[in-house]
């Protein structure tokens, strides 16, 4: 294609004293003429595709109103011709709803037999007169490939803000559950052999594990949008009580929700137990699952990030001294992070990691790195702002241990009500709809 230049370029000619002849002319106005088309059409090739995806893909009203992050497992499950009933506790309600499926770690095609989504009731129970068949592009079966994330149809349904879903997935091969969220202290009911996706009630063996399910999202208000809290163990809710939601980000939606100007919100959970800044372990390294875990989740505007001190104390407790890593190289790993969300838009927030004497897991190097971290966190600057958890939980008569009242019994993780307070100690106004515009 020839240069904008070349079009607009003096034609070559016989032109004398300022005068181009009237043969030139014609040849100059055909040049422009076929410079304004090539500029119609270059602008059609740059506005039409944003015309065309904002028509096609208007989904600014969806939002995730709960996640579990995908985790590798050493010896997974195997789940043959069986159904798997899993509940999710929402945090922000809608009038349709639609889920995620991953692979992300399976070695083989996922073959989905059949998929429900309902009200939630008691244990394995739904709601009658509330399932709902889910279908994927039409379809009631999907083969969702090795490493794939598989999104479902919309279907109707009234979902409450802080209710209960029950997803039912019917497996009908053998396959190895390799994709998991082990610590999702929530019951999950796994069936005798047989589609019972649609039945009311399940006689089933129990986990407290979610298999294949990384998201639930619902057609909410336009203004409607999504936390993402990314982090570990302190994260995940270790140490608060099994099917009682008290992690301390469904407590941030409990508050969320009694709050006016603020019921617009989710909260997705993007912790994993024993989860890294720098390396991997339980779960995939916090760097390198940010995209998935973090960034593409469907409305997100806030994250909210509370890593770092497993990198300091998991080497010298599972014997790899060659993963022990500085303060400095776990600030740098926020700053990836910090930089990689302000290039989308987001707002990022940074949180203190928990005090851990008394604990298994203590040691002096492992404090002092965690000690530095956290004064980076306070005074750095480099987050949108502060939530300072170590402040909130540590026992002011000694600030390097939990509080005696909100210690779950291990000196490193709290309990529901140290949970609690964890929820109550974030100020709401860092969520302020200044910049929906």
């Amino acid at each position: 294609m020839r240069s904008m230049t070349q079009f607009f370029s003096k034609p070559r000619g016989r032109a004398t004293h300022g005068v181009e002849p009237v043969a030139d002319v014609g040849i100059r106005r055909r040049s422009l003429a076929t410079a304004a088309a090539t500029l119609l059409a270059l602008s059609s090739m740059v506005i039409a595709p944003a015309v065309i995806a904002k028509d096609r893909h208007n989904d600014g009203d969806w939002v995730g109103t709960w996640s579990a992050s995908p985790e590798a497992v050493a010896a997974p499950i195997r789940i043959n011709g069986q159904t798997v009933r899993q509940i999710v506790h929402t945090s922000l309600g809608g009038e349709r709803v639609r889920v995620r499926l991953s692979n992300a770690y399976g070695t083989g095609a996922l073959v989905i037999g059949s998929a429900h989504v309902a009200i939630s009731a008691v244990g394995a129970s739904i709601a009658p007169g509330t399932d709902r068949v889910l279908r994927f592009n039409g379809s009631p079966t999907i083969a969702v490939p090795a490493g794939a994330l598989a999104v479902s149809d919309p279907v109707a349904l009234d979902v409450r803000a802080l209710g209960d879903l029950a997803v039912s997935l019917y497996l009908p091969e053998n396959v190895a559950a390799a994709t998991q969220h082990s610590g999702g202290l929530q019951t999950t009911y796994i069936s005798a052999a047989g589609d019972f996706t649609g039945a009311i009630t399940v006689e089933a063996t129990t986990t407290q594990s979610f298999y294949f399910l990384t998201g639930v999202e619902v057609r909410a208000s336009e203004r409607a949008r999504a936390i993402v809290t990314l982090g570990d163990s302190l994260t995940d809710g270790f140490g608060s009580t099994p099917d009682t939601n008290q992690r301390w980000p469904n407590l941030l939606a409990e508050r969320l929700q009694s709050n006016p100007g603020a019921s617009r919100l989710a909260v997705l959970n993007a912790g994993l137990n024993g989860n890294r800044v720098l390396h991997d372990l339980v779960g995939t390294n916090a760097l390198a699952r940010l995209d998935r875990d973090v960034l593409v989740q469907t409305g997100v505007k806030y994250v909210i990030v509370c890593e770092g001190l497993n990198d300091f104390v998991i080497p010298g407790l599972i014997g790899r001294p060659g993963e022990d890593v500085t303060a400095e190289q776990v600030i740098q790993g926020h700053r990836q992070i910090i930089d990689r969300a302000h290039a989308l838009g987001l707002r990022i927030y940074g949180a203190t990691s928990n005090p851990f004497v008394g604990s298994r897991f203590f040691s002096a190097a492992a404090e002092a790195k965690r000690q530095a971290v956290n004064q980076w966190i306070r005074t750095s600057r480099a987050y949108d702002a502060v939530i300072d958890f170590e402040k909130v939980i540590r026992d002011p008569s000694d600030p390097t241990r939990l509080l005696p009242a909100y210690d779950s019994g291990d000196h490193a993780h709290p309990n529901d009500i140290g949970y609690r307070a964890m929820a109550d100690a974030i100020n709401l106004s860092l969520f302020r709809d200044d910049d929906e515009d």
